[in-house]
């Protein structure tokens, strides 16, 4: 199936059903009064995050999702059914915006994860809601309101803890072949991944994390150049990047400091905050130059980039130095995540001594 990260489509609510006017009818009570019920509620529109939807490819032709409109209220002061209400699925990391005001409504993040997005309107009074010490036989009823109208805009942004960040033909693909079970295309000729790719790094037992591959980038980007800066996007809910540097490139007269140094730039120019993320040095295709070589001139890419992070010479091909470079990827996870539950305990425990004080 075609990868879109991008569509748009409408969602209707249905509307409230209309009030009844009716009055009780029986023997022996020749003054039985008003007796209609209220019009049923209009079914509502939701999202749901689904696991195993990759692609709002769903959502390309343009659609409208309709809710169940309330049915009209009854005699003997009963309540008409309510619409029933409509769950749209979508993938986990959409974020959904209203396409006309580009409100910010919800971000999907955890499966199962619900966002009401058109609410039904109320089903209308019946008569014998109207009644009153000087309107004993009232015969206005409400006709019930209308359901919520929206047009919805998508953007998905997959949920990746690593993300790989390069040129074209760095690697990025071969790499996350050799870590994971993801397939991406490869060969052995030059050419760039049209979509993003994502992959579970399993490390060790109830050890693992998700890898996300994204269209390389090439200068000129932030202007529209090539398909890369189309889907960093992809990369802003990560923790880590990995920016990978072809040791080797087949072109005589390319740079990997000065190529590297690019793709800095164009980072900055899409997102400071993306700019800001940790980013390690993964300098890839050791297997092209003999070891003392290949380990010569990584030390000149560092220190030419002035690059004070963490730095790897590895081989996507053939799997030196991988290993190393998940594990140490792990490591910074998980004392992120233990750093990040400590300062949240120390804001609960700040939090409950003022409301003491």
């Amino acid at each position: 199936m075609k990868f879109v990260d991008e569509a748009r489509t409408k969602v209707q609510a249905g509307s409230g059903g209309r009030g009844s006017a009716s009055f009780r009818r029986e023997k022996f009570v020749p003054f039985g009064g008003p007796d209609g019920g209220d019009g049923g509620k209009g079914g509502d529109v939701y999202l749901r995050a689904k696991s195993g939807i990759n692609t709002l490819a769903d959502f390309r032709i343009e659609r409208t999702y309709k809710a169940g409109h309330g049915e009209p209220g009854g005699s003997n002061d009963c309540t008409g059914h309510g619409g029933a209400d409509v769950y749209v699925p979508v993938p986990i990391g959409t974020v959904v915006r209203d396409a006309d005001t580009e409100e910010v409504l919800g971000d999907l993040t955890r499966d199962g994860q619900e966002l009401l997005v058109a609410r039904g309107g109320k089903g209308g009074w019946g008569n014998q809601r109207f009644k009153s010490s000087t309107n004993r036989t009232p015969r206005q009823f409400g006709p019930g309101l209308p359901g919520e109208k929206r047009s919805l805009a998508f953007e998905l942004k997959v949920i990746a803890d690593v993300g790989l960040l390069g040129l074209p033909n760095a690697g990025k693909s071969t790499l996350i072949r050799a870590v994971s079970a993801a397939r991406p295309k490869v060969a052995d000729y030059p050419f760039t991944t049209l979509y993003p790719n994502l992959g579970v790094v399993d490390v060790g037992q109830h050890r693992s994390f998700v890898m996300a591959d994204i269209p390389g980038l090439i200068e000129g980007a932030a202007e529209g150049a090539g398909l890369g800066i189309r889907f960093l996007k992809h990369l802003q809910r990560t923790r880590v990047l990995l920016h990978l540097v072809d040791i080797a490139p087949p072109d005589p007269e390319a740079d990997p400091v000065r190529d590297a140094r690019a793709i800095v730039a164009e980072l900055k120019k899409f997102s400071q905050e993306l700019a800001a993320k940790p980013r390690w040095l993964v300098i890839n295709k050791a297997d092209l130059l003999p070891r003392a070589e290949a380990e010569k001139k990584a030390r000149a890419i560092v220190r030419a980039l002035r690059h004070r992070g963490p730095h790897f010479l590895i081989s996507g091909a053939t799997g030196e130095g991988t290993a190393e470079l998940c594990q140490a990827v792990m490591g910074f996870l998980e004392e992120s995540e233990r750093s990040a539950r400590a300062e949240a305990t120390a804001g609960v425990a700040a939090s409950g001594s003022e409301q003491v004080s």
